[in-house]
């Protein structure tokens, strides 16, 4: 189990509690506990001593809750909109599928990712007796393998307009592996589709290496996150999706939390300067 993933269910743990909440994740807080790497991990943000200062459980937690909420808000509006089936590329514990209220009843969600994580997330799902409110449908596969396959395989149907989801991913993969991904998604996608992902921007990762968010996840709780994330020169992918007719936009995950009222804002040093969220809707003749 990544503990990459666990970090983003102790986070959507911790906005859950919150007394001004942007997400709501009722099943977070029981993966943390589930596995023996984190159960000593905070789940409420009255469990971090120096609270929202903190680095890691109070500004770094509320980003992830930030990007839920956004993610939530794209996905339920592209439903609105028609999308009829949902594919969550490296689901990880993402339970969307179970917390939120879709409009259509009508409406599939693929979670693709490793058989060792859905796995996990079946079972403390399952110990809970906690029902999905779409139809749900696990794709055990590697992104590294034929995935398209096995998502096909699972019932994903090429006609019918979809709404996908790379949260926190592209920057985990190779330059040529983000491009093939998302030209796949543009071949899947029917006009009416839509596509959200997160970016970074740096030139140099390492110029961030000791700023205070990756400085807490590296020395306290054991995630190297520049050691995972890829090296080298990354696409220009919203400009790539541009040029095949696609919508895009781009934001800062700042842009959301001035919305919104609440979320990280700029700081010196900031390992979250150059994260990017990306929205993209393939347009209709």
């Amino acid at each position: 189990m990544g503990l990459t993933a666990l970090l983003v269910a102790a986070a959507r743990a911790i906005e859950t509690h919150r007394p001004d909440s942007l997400a709501q994740d009722p099943y977070a807080e029981h993966f943390v506990r589930a596995a023996a790497a984190c159960a000593d991990w905070p789940v409420r943000i009255q469990q971090v001593v120096e609270g929202d200062g903190d680095p890691l459980w109070g500004r770094f937690a509320r980003y992830f809750g930030l990007r839920t909420r956004v993610l939530d808000d794209f996905v339920l509006g592209s439903v609105g909109a028609g999308a009829r089936q949902v594919v969550l590329l490296g689901a990880g514990l993402d339970t969307r599928a179970f917390r939120l209220d879709w409009a259509s009843p009508g409406c599939v969600v693929f979670e693709v990712d490793r058989a060792g994580v859905l796995e996990f997330k079946h079972r403390v799902l399952a110990d809970l007796a906690a029902c999905p409110k779409a139809k749900r449908v696990p794709v055990p596969v590697d992104l590294r393998s034929d995935w398209v396959s096995a998502l096909t395989a699972g019932g994903f149907d090429e006609a019918a307009p979809s709404v996908w989801l790379a949260e926190g991913l592209l920057f985990y993969l190779p330059g040529p592996a983000e491009t093939y991904l998302v030209d796949t998604v543009d071949r899947l996608s029917v006009a009416g589709s839509a596509l959200a992902f997160e970016a970074k921007l740096e030139k140099d990762l390492m110029e961030y290496r000791d700023s205070a968010i990756y400085v807490a996840t590296r020395e306290r709780i054991g995630i190297d996150l520049l050691d995972l994330f890829a090296k080298g020169p990354r696409p220009d992918s919203a400009g790539g999706l541009a040029a095949k007719g696609w919508s895009t936009s781009t934001h800062t995950p700042f842009d959301f939390t001035r919305r919104h009222g609440r979320g990280p804002l700029p700081e010196p040093n900031d390992a979250l300067e150059g994260n990017r969220w990306v929205f993209a809707h393939k347009r209709r003749p």
